[in-house]
């Protein structure tokens, strides 16, 4: 983690700024053209998104260190609106987002989606990785790629018969592919020091574009054209008319949605990273819509605070948000100074590059982590990538929401009961939750006490009580006292697992020992356990 120096002086903090903007420049030009490509529009939208993110939400950002651009994750979405309504509906599409945005910032319920499951984000960004490699295999085979991941798969048989075909370039197609991710690794993994600052994805491209025109490969390459400003499409909102109203409300939430919880996710991830100012995320999700609004005015991409870009920041030692204001400047100056330079590069380079980011998506070791915690949130993060490749991705993110709401209501209604009979003396352990729906097995546990007992209940485990539970406690405690036996129980610990204080005032205030109910552990004889 890097340690913000508040007493750093302003030409220290500039020198560093600088050369972190150049640093994360070198790695986003690349990019902003590759992720342009695999969402099925123009090379020069993806840039302008990426100087809009810099230039403009640089100066409005509630996260300093936080750099915007067109994001690896929206191409699947984006590629989606574009083969259904087209880029003029993509812009109407991308206002209406970014309106939604700058309302939620307003209404302050930016910590809303750091609320969402881990297991839900990390499933959300493993199926935007599958489909965003299924779709970059065509590309690097020189072929379209289907609008569907499921019609990519189907279409594998079609990719290599393509590759074969001495015909077509295919074959020159892939080996720039595989060049430019062998470069890729091997410099990021091999490379030290300050070449190591360098990063490997512009590497990796200067090396597959300078072979590509040294062989004179016949591989298309980037059509970017002479001005910049060409890109720019303002919006058109007579096509507002033409668009299904339902289609337009539903990929406007998705998109908001999507694009909220990337970035404020991303920026808690920024967090972690350095001790300087922590993120204003309401701001933060105003300057997002505000960005959005913008780009679907100018008829770019929409964009999100992106992870890669931002933890390049950080490492490079930038301090303030002049970095990304300035890698902004420099996204302008390259496309403005050399066109013709960025127009060698091969198409299959970039989705190359997109090819292996998406193959970073999927993230082995938060599969591990959740298995730490249990099978059933792997569970949740398996149908979630599924459920995005086989359908999309709004309806994967919802059906992982849906699951984990679900877990979530198992887990606080399920009840473990244990009794433990020794002479004279029984031992009830209760784990987890308990509420009305396990009313049935706590009575049948209690039931099962003999008369003339002492009943210890063990409550060390127990998370939550309701008032259900705890009627059925004490009305069995009458009852069993009626027979001779007696109810050891801590009623001050239940007073404070239920909340409610006008119901709490029932609850017996006699006994309020401590029960250490695992003391004679040695001296008991089997358990029965029963479970809700």
């Amino acid at each position: 983690m890097f340690r913000w120096n508040p007493h750093v002086t302003t030409r220290e903090s500039f020198t560093k700024d600088f050369l972190a903007s150049l640093v994360v420049f070198l790695m986003a030009l690349p990019l902003c053209m590759g992720i342009a490509l695999a969402s099925g529009v123009p090379v020069e939208k993806g840039i302008l998104t990426g100087i809009i993110g810099g230039c403009l939400i640089g100066f409005i950002t509630g996260s300093p260190l936080q750099v915007s651009g067109p994001a690896a994750g929206l191409t699947v979405l984006a590629c989606e609106i574009v083969a259904t309504h087209g880029l003029a509906g993509l812009a109407i599409i991308i206002v209406c987002a970014g309106l939604l945005q700058l309302f939620m910032g307003l209404a302050r319920v930016a910590q809303i989606f750091r609320a969402v499951s881990p297991a839900v984000i990390n499933g959300m960004m493993s199926g935007i990785g599958i489909t965003l490699m299924l779709s970059q295999l065509h590309i690097i085979g020189a072929l379209h790629p289907k609008a569907h991941a499921l019609s990519n798969i189907r279409h594998l048989p079609d990719l290599f018969a393509n590759i074969l075909n001495p015909k077509t370039a295919a074959m020159q197609s892939v080996s720039i592919g595989i060049l430019t991710i062998v470069v890729l690794i091997l410099w990021t993994k091999l490379v030290k020091g300050r070449l190591a600052a360098i990063p490997g994805a512009l590497v990796a491209v200067v090396a597959a574009t300078a072979i590509t025109s040294i062989l004179h490969l016949p591989l298309a390459t980037i059509p970017l054209p002479e001005n910049i400003f060409a890109g720019i499409q303002f919006l058109d909102l007579a096509a507002v008319s033409k668009m299904d109203p339902w289609s337009l409300a539903r990929f406007s939430v998705a998109l908001a949605i999507i694009a909220s919880a990337e970035t404020l996710l991303s920026a808690a991830a920024v967090d972690k990273l350095h001790f300087g100012p922590r993120t204003q995320y309401d701001k933060e999700l105003i300057a997002q819509g505000i960005g959005n609004t913008i780009c679907g005015l100018l008829g770019a991409l929409p964009m999100t605070g992106v992870i890669a870009r931002s933890s390049v920041n950080v490492m490079s030692g930038a301090t303030t948000n002049r970095s990304a204001i300035m890698q902004g400047l420099w996204l302008l100056l390259a496309v403005a100074a050399m066109p013709g330079v960025l127009r060698l590069v091969p198409v299959a380079t970039l989705a190359a590059l997109l090819l292996f980011t998406g193959f970073k998506l999927i993230d082995i070791k938060a599969i591990r982590k959740l298995w730490n915690f249990g099978p059933r949130l792997v569970g949740v993060y398996a149908l979630t990538t599924i459920a995005i490749v086989s359908t999309d991705l709004l309806v994967g993110v919802a059906v992982g929401i849906a699951l984990s709401v679900i877990k979530l209501v198992y887990t606080m209604t399920r009840l473990h009961v244990t009794i433990d009979r020794q002479e004279g003396k029984s031992f009830l352990q209760l784990r987890g939750a308990a509420t009305f729906l396990s009313l049935p097995v706590l009575a049948d546990a209690l039931n099962s006490v003999p008369a003339n007992t002492e009943l210890h209940v063990c409550m060390e485990d127990l998370d939550y009580v309701d008032h259900a539970c705890l009627e059925l406690l004490m009305d069995w405690e009458k009852q069993h006292e009626s027979t001779g036996g007696t109810l050891v129980l801590d009623w001050g610990e239940l007073r404070a697992m239920f909340k409610s204080k006008r119901r709490a005032r029932h609850i017996h205030p006699a006994s309020t020992s401590v029960l250490h109910c695992h003391s004679n552990s040695n001296a008991r004889s089997p358990m029965k356990t029963t479970a809700v």
